[in-house]
């Protein structure tokens, strides 16, 4: 869909505010007025520290000028490096956790084509799993493969290169895959004008996968648990993070955006880890929004989404936005017992308005989000959300033979209500 007709969309209810990027002075609105936002997911294929410090860097700002062409005012980039100390293109004074503000500041805030203008945006990053080294056999090789070799140079196109077995072995004893520590992060960008409560973000990247009652635990042949006991306890569920991270509109309301991206379910054996992980891992969310009692955030509170940090809010599901690339089909594909499915079959979720591109790619569905062809990548609002307008944008920027990514963005327009 053009971007004309998006932002003509956008502007259509009546009595609210579609708050498009504009100067930053915009005033507040009174807390009855609902506020329109368009949000986005958007897998960027394995984007490298190094990759961010080279502003030239040509499929990154291919990448940047589809964000722009897009316009979302909250979007949540898959596949980015959490920057840390150990992984590649790190460098003493750096801090951490800097590559989202690193690529907002660098490539979005700086128009990337005569036809476009920039955005700037706030970003929020948390560690992640992926190349965390657990110290443990997980991969059931036989030993613990504790140090990993530098990563192969990208490739012409500016795409990451092929991973390396010594790589995969070190991947394989982390606690997520990752063949250096920190690789396909994510981060959080939102519009300057919006606020992240940062002193009332959950994250979920420690949560052990046996607190969840009934957990799908990969198994060995013999229909024996493949993790030892002691193993078994402390193995984490998330294979990156689970993040719920609360913006606030200038309307008063406060809007979850519920992150994460679930292990893709092949790359395994018999015993299925990664298709059971997986499953479960899109649960998780399922049992946040229903506030189960197993769950318990990486800074010891428990309960789910209507817990919230300040107690108990009386059973009230607050508002949210489930995002991110979450590895399965809801209808094809690798996925086991259709987590998908399972997820949409939540009360508190709005899975009716399914994305669709009008830009045809052979042997590409028109929902499909990924040049694999299969629907992987999500935005999924909560009921109390009203849906305007929805998409997947498949246009290559001009010039370009390919697009930037195997994944396309995902976008919707929703509606939420004042304070």
């Amino acid at each position: 869909m053009p971007y004309s007709i998006l932002i003509a969309i956008a502007c259509l209810v009546p009595r609210s505010l579609a708050l498009q990027p504009t100067p930053a002075d915009m005033p507040q609105v009174p807390g009855a007025v609902p506020v329109v936002l368009r949000v986005a997911t958007f897998n960027i294929e394995d984007v490298r520290t190094d990759d961010l410090k080279n502003a030239a860097h040509p499929r990154l700002r291919r990448l940047a000028e589809v964000i722009q062409r897009i316009r979302p005012n909250i979007i949540l980039l898959n596949e980015i490096a959490y920057d840390m100390p150990g992984s590649p293109g790190w460098s003493q004074g750096d801090g951490q956790g800097q590559n989202g503000q690193r690529f907002a500041d660098t490539f979005l805030s700086v128009a990337q084509a005569s036809d476009v203008t920039p955005i700037k945006y706030k970003a929020y990053m948390a560690p992640s799993n992926t190349g965390l080294f657990s110290g443990l056999d997980l991969d059931h090789d036989g030993k613990v493969t504790a140090t990993y070799p530098a990563p192969p140079s990208a490739k012409s196109d500016g795409t990451a290169g092929e991973q390396s077995k010594g790589g995969i072995a070190f991947a394989g004893d982390c606690w997520g895959f990752g063949t250096f520590p920190g690789q396909y992060a994510m981060a959080l960008l939102v519009d300057e004008r919006l606020t992240i409560d940062t002193d009332r973000v959950r994250t979920f990247q420690n949560l052990p996968w046996d607190y969840m009652p009934g957990a799908m635990f990969p198994l060995k042949p013999d229909a024996t648990d493949w993790h030892p006991p002691a193993v078994r306890a402390v193995v984490r569920l998330s294979s990156k993070s689970h993040w719920d991270v609360p913006v606030k509109l200038p309307n008063g309301a406060e809007l979850h955006m519920l992150c994460s991206h679930p292990t893709p379910p092949v790359f395994d054996g018999p015993e299925k880890r990664n298709a059971r992980r997986n499953h479960d891992e899109i649960r998780f969310w399922r049992d946040y929004v229903a506030n189960e009692p197993y769950i318990v955030d990486d800074q010891g509170l428990v309960g789910g989404l209507i817990m919230g940090k300040d107690g108990p809010r009386l059973n009230v599901t607050l508002p949210f936005v489930v995002l991110g690339d979450l590895n399965a089909d809801p209808k094809k594909g690798d996925s086991m017992d259709s987590p998908m499915k399972l997820l949409f079959a939540s009360r508190h979720l709005n899975s009716q308005v399914t994305p669709a591109s009008d830009v045809a790619v052979e042997g590409l569905e028109a929902t499909d989000t990924a040049s694999f062809r299969l629907r992987v990548d999500y935005v999924l609002p909560s009921k109390s959300l009203k849906v305007l307008a929805s998409g997947i944008w498949r246009q290559k920027p001009a010039g370009e033979s390919k697009f930037p990514s195997d994944h396309f963005p995902v976008w919707m327009e929703i509606e939420v209500p004042g304070n």
